[in-house]
């Protein structure tokens, strides 16, 4: 059994929870979601823990990483700042970096204003919305459902529009059962990060001079998804093109072991 260290790091305005397991270079994972991104993620880090130091966090507003003072929305580089600090705290190496969705977004950020923080970042299908399409999103979508029926209602219309499908998983895999922790993590996303996401814009002339590897990635059965589109757009625009993983835009939940292993693959090249 992998050990794990349970720890927090005081940042401006909250206080961060995380979690270190396993040992070699640090692998930092940057959650989507809500950010409730602490722990096994499904199996997906304890499959990487024999040849990484993987650390998980839950990002500020969700679960375990509480606010000093209540807020009504937080940006995207308040998250790339709190994973600057995070890194800073716990390696003097640039580190591996891996983030799915938001968490895509918030290591983009961090590339571009901490470059020589990370050596590789896979950055797994950012929600770049802007870039794939000229239409506003509409109200009705997945925030106005939160605002209508609450968090897991709209995480349900938000994951049917992504084109995740939790049937298509590995033999064997069981999903994490809803919980009043995953109804936390629903909410703390529309309450805290969906807008977050929408507003933000990449600095792609930051990006392109960092001198860190950056990996777009998508899942290989959702090629005509929004999200994958969106990784091919941030990609075309860094002159690269999207390196494939299994499944679709939650593939490391339902297929761990296959994403683990490509995961493992790209960073080694």
């Amino acid at each position: 059994m992998t050990l794990t260290k349970q720890d927090t790091l005081r940042v401006p305005g909250a206080s961060l929870y995380y979690e270190v397991r396993g040992s070699g270079p640090l692998l930092l994972m940057i959650a989507g979601g809500g950010g409730g991104g602490a722990g096994d993620w499904n199996g997906f880090v304890n499959s990487l823990t024999d040849a990484y130091t993987v650390v998980t966090y839950d990002r500020r507003g969700a679960l375990r990483s509480t606010l000093d003072a209540p807020v009504e929305e937080i940006p995207l580089e308040t998250h790339g700042d709190d994973a600057h600090r995070l890194l800073e705290a716990l390696s003097s190496e640039p580190a591996y970096v891996f983030g799915s969705s938001a968490g895509a977004l918030v290591g983009l950020d961090l590339v571009a204003r901490h470059p020589e923080q990370v050596r590789t970042l896979v950055a797994h299908e950012p929600p770049t919305h802007y870039l794939v399409t000229d239409e506003e999103p509409s109200q009705q979508s997945p925030l106005e459902i939160y605002r209508r029926e609450g968090g897991l209602a709209a995480l349900r219309q938000y994951a049917a529009q992504s084109g995740i499908d939790y049937q298509d998983r590995e033999a064997g895999v069981v999903l994490p059962e809803v919980s009043r922790e995953g109804a936390a993590n629903a909410d703390a996303l529309f309450k805290y990060t969906f807008l977050a996401v929408r507003r933000y814009r990449l600095d792609f002339a930051a990006l392109s001079a960092a001198p860190t590897r950056i990996v777009l990635a998508g899942g290989s059965a959702g090629r005509e998804s929004v999200p994958y589109r969106c990784a091919v757009a941030v990609a075309e625009r860094l002159g690269t093109t999207v390196v494939e993983f299994p499944s679709h835009h939650a593939g490391y939940i339902t297929h761990p072991q296959a994403f683990a292993q490509r995961l493992r693959e790209v960073l080694s090249e």
